[in-house]
């Protein structure tokens, strides 16, 4: 499609939906009124339709809505209906106005049909069954009240606990459910509604040779899907203060509380120390605060889980995408803190060291956030998700330079393999080989030569120099595109699993249909 047709189709969406008032309106969020309950599910409702699909399913499309919201929802529902879609929508408690937009009602209990027939003869069926509809009662309540084997457990709990029942002149509240329920499927078994039905199944039938497509996949091209990801993604990130412009803040804040306290720190005896501890403290306090990303990670895969399963795309797309858009704020946040304890502290001096620190931190930053959308992906919940990422974390940050030097930690498991596996091991250690090489510091005791930074790095921190800062960097780089492609792995094989709705309504080509699933 071209693009005057798609922007065609959305104004067409739009005037469909009833949402011409709000079309410029942001949708929203914790910070930013935006649109209405109401227009968020009519909105949700026209992505869908936006993809032109044979079938539209929908999940309780008017749950938290007032009556009159509600009402709209449906009406517009009825609209798509009439252009000759099939619809299907759960909904708990439908109004007497929205239950009369269903021209079809069908009621299953225990998966047994109850009725299957016109929602208009309903209340005639119901009343040659000996259970007719009280005056000033909601059709629906009704029909509910005499198939939800609930209320049989509901009354005998108030029978137990001696309360008084006020008497009704309902049938139905007098007698059991159970009861009621062999009733009814016995009333519809022998009646012409359901010959009527079976007919009608017949006529749809679609021919056992003929083989129905499914649309699988995207009609969109991967790069078409990537760039429009990516701008949805970044104007996400843009917008949104918590994703990213909250913690940089903190980043920021964090830069000063650590240039204050190391500010110029130099070269004499009793800064070598606390050279290590600035370190730490820098990795330490960054790395920890990546953490806070993960709420905002979670709501983001709700949105690609939903859109994956709808074919529109793929994890490559979500991924790649993810890398682009994050880039900048990873980077904004690395320079943010980098440039004020750099220059406040005054590490080792020149444009490459600088240059090193900065991509350092933001590679150690990438993992971080890397880490914490995998544990999102696989604990998706906020306060799981929050714990189990900070204490893989944590798990990861034990083996480095941060506790104790390399060549203390026990050979077993921490120093091998884990100090290899460790990103924080590779950030540490790449910093300090940047920040002390190529310097001197006075001697413990006055006349002694200056001890050179290769000294320091060695018997005091236990950095080994058998390799250089680049390939510190390199490994660290490596880690990153590591923990990337298990990001892919883990959404690729990630399923969710969704819950049965208790109440369905069908509409097929202008015809609505209930059905009411009851389980014990």
């Amino acid at each position: 499609m071209s693009k005057e047709e798609i922007n065609k189709v959305v104004e067409e969406t739009i005037m469909e939906m009833g949402l011409e008032d709000c079309a410029d309106t942001r949708i929203g969020n914790w910070h930013c009124r935006g649109i209405s309950n109401g227009e968020k599910k009519r909105l949700s409702i026209g992505l869908e339709i936006l993809t032109q699909p044979h079938v539209l399913l929908l999940d309780e499309p008017t749950t938290g809505l007032d009556s009159a919201s509600a009402f709209y929802v449906i009406q517009s529902l009825c609209h798509i209906a009439l252009n000759g879609k099939i619809v299907i929508c759960s909904i708990h408690q439908p109004s007497s106005e929205t239950f009369d937009l269903f021209d079809d009602l069908l009621l299953l209990s225990i998966g047994e049909t109850v009725y299957f027939g016109e929602a208009n003869m309903a209340l005639k069926f119901f009343a040659d069954a000996g259970l007719p509809c009280p005056s000033r009662r909601n059709p629906s309540d009704h029909f509910l009240l005499c198939i939800n084997l609930d209320f049989d457990l509901l009354t005998s709990t108030l029978a137990r606990s001696q309360l008084d029942l006020p008497s009704s002149s309902n049938s139905a509240l007098g007698t059991k459910k159970a009861e009621i329920r062999e009733t009814l499927i016995r009333s519809y078994k022998g009646s012409g509604i359901m010959i009527n039905a079976r007919r009608r199944i017949q006529q749809l039938k679609p021919n056992e040779e003929q083989k129905i497509k499914p649309n699988i996949g995207s009609s969109a091209t991967w790069w078409k899907q990537l760039c429009t990801l990516t701008k949805r993604s970044f104007v996400n990130m843009t917008r949104d203060i918590g994703y990213y412009w909250l913690r940089m803040v903190f980043y920021i804040l964090i830069g000063i509380t650590v240039g204050t306290l190391y500010f110029h720190i130099g070269t004499a005896n009793n800064s070598i120390l606390d050279r290590g501890k600035c370190v730490s403290f820098i990795y330490g306090f960054n790395i920890c605060l990546s953490c806070g990303g993960l709420p905002f990670f979670i709501e983001e895969l709700k949105v690609f889980y939903g859109e994956r399963s709808k074919g529109h795309y793929g994890e490559a797309a979500f991924v790649v995408s993810n890398i682009i858009s994050s880039f900048p704020f990873l980077v904004l946040t690395s320079l943010s803190s980098g440039i004020i304890i750099y220059f406040m502290v005054q590490l080792h001096p020149g444009l490459t060291n600088f240059a090193f620190f900065c991509i350092d931190l933001f590679c150690c930053i990438s993992v971080v956030e890397c880490c914490m959308m995998i544990v999102a992906s696989v604990v998706p919940n906020v306060l799981m998700g929050l714990g189990t990422g900070t204490g893989v974390i944590v798990f990861m940050m034990m083996p480095s330079l941060l506790f104790r030097p390399l060549q203390d930690i026990p050979k077993f498991f921490w120093r091998y393999p884990m100090s290899y596996l460790s990103f924080t091991t590779w950030a540490v250690q790449g910093q300090y080989k940047n920040d002390m090489l190529g310097l001197e510091f006075d001697p413990l005791l006055p006349g002694n030569p200056k001890l050179t930074g290769e000294q320091v790095l060695t018997l005091l921190f236990g950095v080994p120099l058998n390799h250089g800062k680049w390939w510190d960097l390199t490994a660290l780089i490596i880690l990153l595109i590591v923990h990337r492609l298990l990001l892919f792995l883990a959404l690729r094989y990630s399923k969710r699993s969704s819950t049965s709705p208790m109440l369905w309504f069908h509409r097929c080509r202008g015809k609505s249909t209930i059905c009411r699933k009851m389980s014990i």
